[in-house]
């Protein structure tokens, strides 16, 4: 039996479709690209935005033109929240349960009857998904919380991943060692809300990080996304004086305008937002953050569009995540009247973006001239690419060392990219 994946969302989701790939590996499938004919295609679909709702329906279609016979899977977010546009497909399968995946799938070739899979409690398991079949050699990733009690204005997640939850530190540290073993020599710690995690056994985030650095052989260890508001001392404390920490920051912001971050329902405000990363920088001057941003939020005035460009330059970031504001029905924000012309929209997330740009390349470029810690992960056109510690993307003709960081030399900044000269490991 042959299948294929499709993601459309983000790292969890990522994550999840390849622990329930490994699952259907495990019990005899064999995997193929989607775009080749299989008997199940299994689509991860994905709910933040409508632009990523239309791909997951769209993705549903094809997979059902190209192939008629094949079991159609629908999993995940969009899946969950069930607005009655997926109903051409074989199986719903929402956000809890994927770890039955194959089960409905046996189910459906013995009975061809639709099963649906939707039972999001308000109170819902952490669900444990592993694998250590990732496409990237190098970095690997681990899902150890899920689910949000922020609530968002604007934001549907909460109600399609329910209520946070956390894998236990103890199998965290298991699943660490494990990939560690497997030969990554970096690991990704994501989440919905990662930096929530671990309240239901008293271990915040900072604990388990120092029991993975304890108890581990990892090389590396990366958290994918953290609030600023979860940004305790402690953490920073200890990611100071923790080299195997990555030096980067993804700290979503959303806007540069208070008003809106009100109305957003964020829990911070510019002032709080600016001081923290400043204190973060003091304490760690060879951090890298990035952020999140949301463009054309209702009622968004162009001076305080302005106002957030200009917040985005004083902040220097490493690089931004740009997205237009999409209304999400049953959200209090697609509910208001002062909603933004989508062409406006499109116009400020542009601005934003060319703003991302000029960061990344100020940001680049400060580090020609001085030392880094690299992994290679590929060679790709007669270049080896990898990333620093800071997810600086550099590269280098080498010959290199892979599967563990190494030190090299920025040499220069040219055509987008960042030069290096790798050490010899004589020396």
């Amino acid at each position: 039996m042959k299948f294929s994946i499709c993601n459309l969302g983000c790292k969890v989701n990522a994550y999840e479709a390849e622990c329930v790939a490994s699952d259907l590996t495990a019990q005899g499938w064999l995997r193929v690209p989607f775009e080749e004919p299989a008997d199940a295609s299994l689509i991860f679909t994905c709910a933040v935005t409508n632009m990523a709702a239309q791909k997951s329906r769209k993705m549903m279609h094809q997979a059902r033109r190209r192939n008629p016979d094949s079991i159609i899977m629908m999993v995940g977010c969009y899946s969950q929240i069930n607005d009655g546009r997926l109903e051409d497909a074989d199986i719903l399968l929402g956000s809890a349960h994927k770890k039955d995946a194959v089960k409905y799938l046996n189910e459906f070739l013995q009975n061809h009857e639709k099963i649906r899979v939707l039972d999001l409690a308000a109170e819902v398991p952490f669900e444990p998904l592993v694998t250590d079949t990732f496409e990237n050699r190098t970095r690997a990733f681990l899902k150890i919380q899920d689910g949000c009690n922020q609530f968002c204005s604007y934001c549907v997640i909460p109600y399609a991943r329910g209520r946070e939850r956390s894998m236990d530190p103890d199998t965290v540290i298991q699943q660490v060692q494990r990939l560690s073993s497997a030969g990554y020599p970096e690991i990704v710690l994501t989440g919905i809300h990662t930096g929530r995690y671990g309240k239901e056994y008293g271990v915040p985030l900072e604990e388990l990080i120092r029991r993975i650095l304890q108890e581990t052989d990892l090389q590396r260890l990366r958290i994918s996304s953290i609030e600023i508001t979860e940004i305790t001392d402690a953490f920073i404390a200890l990611m100071k004086n923790e080299p195997r920490i990555a030096r980067h920051l993804h700290i979503p912001l959303q806007s540069g305008c208070d008003r809106i971050l009100h109305d957003m329902n964020r829990p911070y405000t510019t002032d709080e937002y600016y001081a923290r990363i400043m204190q973060i920088r003091k304490e760690i001057p060879d951090i890298a953050v990035s952020c999140d941003l949301i463009t054309g939020f209702p009622g968004e005035t162009d001076e305080e569009h302005a106002a957030t460009c200009a917040f985005l330059r004083r902040c220097e970031f490493s690089f931004l995540h740009v997205f237009p504001y999409s209304a999400r029905e049953n959200t209090p924000a697609a509910a208001r009247k002062d909603q933004i012309d989508p062409r406006v929209k499109k116009k400020r997330a542009a601005e934003a973006a060319a703003i991302s740009a000029a960061l990344a390349e100020n940001y680049a470029r400060s580090w020609t001239g001085r030392e880094a810690s690299v992994i290679w992960e590929e060679e790709k056109d007669g270049f080896v690419r990898g990333y620093t510690s800071q997810y600086l993307p550099v590269i280098t003709t080498g010959p290199v060392q892979a599967g563990r960081p190494v030190k090299v030399l920025l040499k220069e900044y040219r055509d987008k990219s960042v030069f290096a000269e790798a050490y010899d490991e004589t020396d």
